[in-house]
């Protein structure tokens, strides 16, 4: 058995380096993200110790982008982006305008081709969707209409970074500048018929091939795809399901790139779209997500490697402008874009501080300018130090929103009791300003259930508690459910009850139960952990899906587990014995704490 094995030590030492220094930052309440990159810096070639294999991690890398962009396009939401297009389109364009001429001066300030200036310009406009994301989740803000400005924001600055990586390559050698490959079918056309086409030509001929790629994928992709994966579905394997999607994630990124010229990341985002159309699309997105998770550690460890630190010390004001750009210059846009449009001042604070970072999509086209010769390392060094402070500071930018939000509503209450209004326009003002009344407040019950997670489980335990009208409320981050729950007039909060946050909006302290209705039990365990904690007298039920699972979350306080599979054994046996004996009693072997009853699929399945 050979002992030098590159493949294995740039994955071992890239996940086991990443997962130490995730956990730091994930410890000062940074996104883990910053960990990941770190470690890269440290396995990279500019800092001592040891280093991974540079020829490996690129394609490690590459290999994270195609899953990466796979997942944005399981996510990518028409609908989201329609309801909020008279926004955040204009908007998302003119920020991206405006950073993009920001950075075209800073490179042109340093003597950089314009080529590369645009680059990096367009690599400083586009925001992290992991970041902010997470950010919007953390703060319960998803649902509201400041949550979902950004976040279409964000397909729209995603779609022109998708269009950007599809143009640059066809328009790296303007101007001389670059070495870009040849288009073949240009090539092919200036050879049979001696016509130069010229830089239009190939940028022309580039579109053409993405239309053709992309009429393909909807015509006979969007047929296709799903009907596979529903065929695989229906075969009951969930290894094949899982090896299905990755197949056509990977499949596609390939064959999009050596058939037709496209990228990548554009065939993966496609593959995704098309997909994310089927009923099983949910279903595909938490079965790749292990792998996409993975190998998208393995593309942050990649983009660190490239770092080079010593830049903080050589080019100091350079990496200071560079994040005055990405922190204060994109925020002042967007918040000054969002009050042009007479949105509130509050949801305009949010949307900038969301903004006001850069993440993958800058990675990507660092790499790509770097490649084609239009980039210089110098400038992709500039993007990665703008990523990681950028990072850091977001959580600082959205915590000086959340200071200044108070003094702004009291500002506004104080100017509607100045100058009251009629009426009809009262009404008229508080439907044009549903982003204030979507904010997420604490629960006035007490004395009430909590109910975890309104699944299929968790609808039947509802409605019970409905029924008895038993005073309780619901924990549940997703949308569709959400909107459910609110046409019920079911009290919701919108969040994850892992957060002790959401927790405390529910008024855990006071009340005297609460059910975990969550298939996951990692989850559950943590849930059932801090409500034992807060609440020694709550009475906890939890679900578990095996034996072990039983007994782990008895361990962390919950007092009655209830595991499906035994009950449906039971209820069997039970049937079984009205015909055969006459009321036979059964042993389960676990006591009157486990209760069993539940059709739900294994955790991930739901």
């Amino acid at each position: 058995m050979p002992h030098d094995t590159p493949l294995i030590s740039t994955i071992v030492g890239g996940l086991v380096l990443a997962f130490i220094f995730g956990a730091f930052a994930h410890r000062l309440r940074m996104p883990p993200l910053v960990g990941y990159l770190i470690a890269g810096v440290l396995v990279g070639p500019h800092t001592p110790g040891y280093v991974a294999d540079q020829n490996l991690a690129p394609e490690l890398a590459e290999i994270g982008v195609i899953l990466l962009m796979f997942g944005v396009g399981l996510h990518f939401s028409l609908k989201d982006l329609l309801s909020v297009r008279g926004i955040a389109v204009p908007g998302a364009i003119v920020q991206i305008a405006f950073a993009t001429l920001l950075g075209w001066g800073l490179g042109a300030f340093m003597g950089w081709p314009t080529g590369g200036s645009l680059v990096f310009g367009l690599a400083l406009s586009v925001a992290s969707t992991v970041v902010l994301l997470k950010a919007l989740q953390e703060r319960r803000l998803v649902e509201t209409e400041r949550g979902r400005i950004a976040v279409g924001w964000l397909i729209v600055e995603d779609l022109a970074m998708v269009l950007a990586l599809v143009l640059i390559p066809a328009a790296a050698s303007i101007g001389g500048e670059g070495h870009a490959p040849v288009e073949p079918l240009s090539a092919a056309l200036s050879r049979l018929f001696g016509l130069d086409l010229g830089i239009g030509g190939m940028i022309a001929m580039t579109l053409v091939k993405v239309a053709l790629f992309v009429a393909l994928m909807l015509v006979f992709g969007r047929k296709l795809i799903p009907w596979t994966m529903h065929r695989i579905a229906h075969t009951g394997s969930r290894e094949l399901f899982r090896l299905g999607v990755l197949a056509i994630a990977l499949g596609v990124a390939f064959g999009a790139a050596k058939l037709f010229g496209v990228s990548l990341a554009l065939g993966a985002f496609f593959a995704g779209m098309v997909l994310a159309e089927s009923e099983l699309s949910h279903r595909a997105a938490q079965e790749s997500l292990p792998l996409r998770d993975a190998f998208a550690v393995l593309f942050f460890v990649s983009v660190g490697m490239l770092f080079d630190p010593n830049i903080l010390i050589d080019k100091p004001l350079p990496i200071l402008a560079t994040i005055f750009i990405i922190v204060i210059g994109k925020s002042v846009a967007a918040l000054l874009i969002v009050l042009a449009f007479k949105k509130p001042l509050s949801t305009a604070l949010t949307i900038s501080a969301s903004l006001g970072q850069i993440g993958e999509f800058s990675f990507i086209l660092a790499a790509l300018g770097v490649e084609l010769g239009l980039l210089p390392e110098e400038g992709r060094d500039l993007i990665l130090a703008g990523a990681i402070i950028s990072i850091i500071l977001n959580p600082l930018l959205f915590f000086l929103c959340d200071r200044m939000r108070p003094l702004l509503d009291g500002a506004k209450r104080e100017d509607v009791v100045a100058d009251p209004a009629p009426a009809a326009d009262a009404i008229a003002a508080q439907e044009e300003m549903p982003s204030e009344d979507d904010e997420v407040h604490p629960t006035a019950l007490s004395g009430h259930a909590i109910l975890v997670g309104y699944g299929r489980v968790g609808s039947i335990v509802g409605q019970n508690l409905k029924s008895s009208a038993t005073p309780f409320l619901v924990i549940e981050d997703s949308d569709k459910r959400i909107g459910e729950l609110k046409v019920q007039g079911i009290e919701t909060l919108a969040g994850n009850a892992v957060m002790r946050e959401t927790l405390d909006l529910a008024n855990l302290s006071g009340a005297r139960s609460i059910a975990i209705a969550i298939p996951n039990a990692f989850e559950a365990c943590r849930i059932a952990e801090q409500a034992r904690s807060v609440n020694p007298s709550i009475l906890i039920v939890a679900r578990a899906h095996s034996d072990a699972e039983v007994d782990e979350l008895k361990h962390y306080g919950a007092d009655t587990v209830i595991m499906g599979e035994r009950e449906i054994a039971l209820g069997m046996v039970d049937r079984l014995a009205q015909v055969h004996h006459e009321s036979v009693p059964y042993e389960d072997g676990h006591g009157p704490d486990t209760i069993m009853p539940t059709d739900d699929p294994p955790p991930g399945r739901e």
